[in-house]
């Protein structure tokens, strides 16, 4: 009898859900694939905020903008036809915590976890502009033909769930470039992200389809090893048919979540004082799904702030302060309670928790037609800007780096997207180097040749 690659796996103990590392990472004495060293982090929430918000507003203040404000800056980065000189910010900084993390006013609730943060002051990127920018950002690659970042870490660590998929996006409107920001690319199909749709926060809108409207589970079962039956004889006369084995595995994860994903996406199943800790915005209510998953074994959830139709809420133009206050009092809410909910569960040590957009704003001021300053805005802005790392290994109550009197660039401790990429890798216990996957003919990987771990900023 003929076994078939995958059913010398299957006996093997191997499993679908571990293939992940195969080649990649060390195995166990059972065939159970092990990071490459002891992780500090079992999972990531990526907190994206959509659009970029400002570092000079929320965690970079710069008394230099008053000293100066409305002079023109210098060098390429200031567009003259849009500028109207440096802005200072309107909003109080003050240190938090007994660690002294300085923050603004506009982040009550966030400044309460001070210790809990390690705030990255020297992020910079490759383009200001949104597309390649959220490319970066999530692929290390400016054009969309990379796997995500969640997806290589799908696949560098594969799912303590094999009834959740590892890699689950929430997201209440499709962002610039859409689809392509949670892509497998040319990973096998099993570490593509799961988009679901924030809108409506009810089990049956948030996944379609998980009962079956005439079947019973039973039957079910029945019709799907039919199908299996022919997709192994079909394999056994192919080779090389990965898209077919992304297929049986998404057909069995199909299955396997119509018991599990009813409950865990139900949000409705928390105490109120819990769903009321996250309030009731979509982001909050995302946040708290968010746990949810990761409670269950999912390893990668991005959750997106961005509105019902898609578009980047924190894409400032205009009325950058008016909206900033709005902005940051719905993420600050969320992204505390889930701090504090991680915390009281005891998850908040193993979960990496990474917030922040695709880069930064201008320190000068962006004016609409009308030239109304009050009404100013700011510009996209990639040389300098601020993220925070919280909980995982990072080390908190830390400040890491500086941007200049200006915040206009990084200067002290710069990081690179791959660098942040590098480090959230080793985190989960993946050297960032080691974890490749060969495609037309090269090795590749998450930050292609670049990248450095930056050990200062891991506890």
């Amino acid at each position: 009898m003929n076994v078939t690659r995958r059913q010398m796996l299957q006996q093997a103990g191997a499993g679908f859900g571990m293939l992940g590392l195969a080649g990649a990472l060390p195995r166990d004495a059972a065939g159970i694939p092990v990071p490459h060293f002891k992780p500090k982090a079992k999972r990531v929430i990526f907190l994206f905020m959509n659009g970029a918000p400002s570092h000079v507003d929320t965690f970079d203040p710069k008394p230099a903008l008053s000293k100066h404000e409305g002079e023109q800056p210098s060098g390429e980065l200031y567009r003259k036809n849009k500028g109207s000189g440096y802005m200072p910010s309107p909003f109080k900084f003050q240190p938090h915590g007994e660690s002294g993390v300085v923050m603004s006013e506009l982040l009550p609730n966030l400044a309460r976890h001070a210790d809990d943060l390690c705030v990255l002051r020297s992020m910079h990127t490759d383009v200001p502009n949104h597309e390649p920018g959220l490319l970066v950002m999530h692929s290390g690659h400016q054009q969309p033909t990379r796997p995500s970042l969640g997806s290589w870490c799908s696949y560098g660590l594969g799912t303590e769930n094999q009834n959740l998929p590892g890699f689950v996006v929430l997201c209440p409107g499709l962002p610039v470039v859409g689809p392509q920001l949670w892509s497998n690319s040319f990973l096998p199909g099993e570490f593509q992200g799961m988009s679901v749709d924030t809108n409506d926060m009810h089990v049956q809108k948030l996944v379609a389809n998980l009962k079956h409207p005439t079947l019973s589970r039973a039957e079910q079962r029945r019709q799907l090893d039919l199908l299996g039956k022919l997709n192994r004889i079909h394999r056994e006369q192919r080779q090389n048919e990965s898209a077919l084995d992304a297929q049986i595995r998404a057909m069995e994860l199909a299955f396997n979540m119509q018991r599990e994903a009813t409950e865990t996406f139900d949000v409705s199943r928390e105490p109120a004082h819990v769903r009321d800790l996250y309030g009731a915005s979509t982001f909050g209510q995302s946040c708290l799904l968010a746990r949810r998953l990761c409670e269950k074994g999912v390893r990668f959830v991005q959750v997106y702030y961005v509105t019902k139709s898609g578009k980047q809420p924190w894409d400032t133009h205009s009325e950058n302060n008016k909206k900033h206050r709005s902005l940051c009092a719905d993420s600050d809410r969320a992204t505390a309670a889930l701090l504090t909910d991680l915390k009281a569960r005891g998850m908040l040590e193993d979960t990496l928790v990474v917030w922040g957009g695709e880069f930064g704003r201008t320190p000068y001021a962006q004016n609409d037609k009308k030239k109304d300053y009050s009404k100013a805005g700011r510009d996209h802005h990639h040389t300098g800007f601020s993220m925070f790392l919280a909980g995982g290994g990072s080390r908190g109550g830390m400040m890491y780096g500086n941007t200049d009197e200006f915040g206009m660039n990084a200067i002290e401790k710069r990081m690179h997207v791959h660098d942040l990429h590098a480090t959230i890798l080793h985190l989960l216990g993946i050297d960032h180097q080691r974890l490749t996957y060969r495609y037309s003919g090269r090795d590749f990987r998450l930050t292609d040749v670049h990248g450095e771990i930056v050990h200062d900023v891991i506890a």
